[in-house]
């Protein structure tokens, strides 16, 4: 069931290719629906994944038993890596996933190529039910900018202790050619209808100057 539709001593027959095209457009295309499926996505990369597959597939079998031009294609490859965009990790998942399938169907293994897209679709909608790996609603970014006659060290502890879950103090820089301070937080509320008290409660420890409490961005996704 899992052995190739490839033969080693044989060359490769139009029927073949055509049905290695044909599966491995499918497989890009659901690969493609499973990603859009509540997540945020541009044309550009959806079509992406659904043709590069294919043309994965066409590589492997272009280079087959050709250790050269092997090589020489793994180094065009890696050259795209150096003018692209930097993506998110499900971005990167994605296209290593699709690469796979490519891979899979270059070498004739169509029923590896499916029950690989199958295993990574079912597996990306079941955490996206799950709500696997969530961020708590309640997290925010706390910038508040302070006089530097003032210590920040404990000036917020009984505000956090009272409005915030849990508070960690980021990063610390000067501003305003070293007159004030910028400090920056994490903090989770522990009532997001209470916001502005607290931001209000903020604003009588720092003179009343520039207060953001923003949401801790959902797709900021690194690898």
């Amino acid at each position: 069931m899992l052995e190739s539709i490839l033969s080693a001593n044989t060359d490769l027959t139009l029927t073949q290719y055509l049905i290695l095209t044909g599966v491995s457009l499918l497989l890009g295309l659901i690969s493609a629906l499973i990603y859009m499926y509540k997540n945020t996505y541009t044309k550009g990369f959806v079509l992406a994944l659904v043709l590069l597959p294919t043309v994965v597939q066409t590589v492997i079998l272009l280079v087959s038993g050709n250790l050269g031009a092997g090589v020489a294609v793994a180094g065009t490859f890696s050259l795209v890596r150096f003018r692209s965009v930097p993506g998110g990790a499900r971005e990167i998942a994605a296209i290593f996933a699709a690469m796979a399938i490519g891979l899979a169907t270059g070498m004739g293994y169509i029923a590896v190529a499916a029950l690989l897209t199958i295993a990574i679709g079912v597996a990306s909608l079941l955490m996206i039910q799950l709500h696997f790996g969530d961020q708590d609603v309640n997290n925010r970014r706390l910038k508040v900018t302070m006089p530097e006659n003032l210590d920040y060290n404990e000036v917020f502890d009984d505000l956090f202790a009272a409005y915030t879950k849990r508070a960690e103090l980021k990063k610390v820089k000067t501003t305003n050619l070293g007159s004030m301070f910028e400090l920056h937080y994490e903090v989770t509320l522990r009532d997001p209808a209470q916001e502005k008290q607290f931001i209000d409660a903020v604003r009588t420890r720092n003179g009343n100057l520039n207060i953001l409490l923003s949401r801790t961005p959902g797709n900021n996704e690194e690898l």
